[in-house]
């Protein structure tokens, strides 16, 4: 993985202290890791789940983590 391009959303905040880098060189899976750990443990979930979560996202449809009433 050491030569495998990794990209971060342009959502990310402007410090980049925070976020999670995404590799797409690959077919089948997509490799995330933190960003401020680049050499630390990488994830790999399958793309299709991959591609499921950011849709999910870009339409709003996972719980934000704040208190609902």
């Amino acid at each position: 993985m050491s030569t495998t391009a990794w990209r971060k959303s342009t959502h990310s905040a402007a410090a980049g202290d925070g976020c999670l880098e995404v590799a797409a060189d690959f077919r089948t899976t997509v490799p995330i890791r933190d960003s401020k750990n680049p050499t630390g443990p990488i994830l790999s979930v399958p793309a299709p789940a991959w591609a499921s979560f950011v849709n999910a996202i870009s339409h709003g449809d996972l719980p934000t983590g704040s208190t609902r009433s």
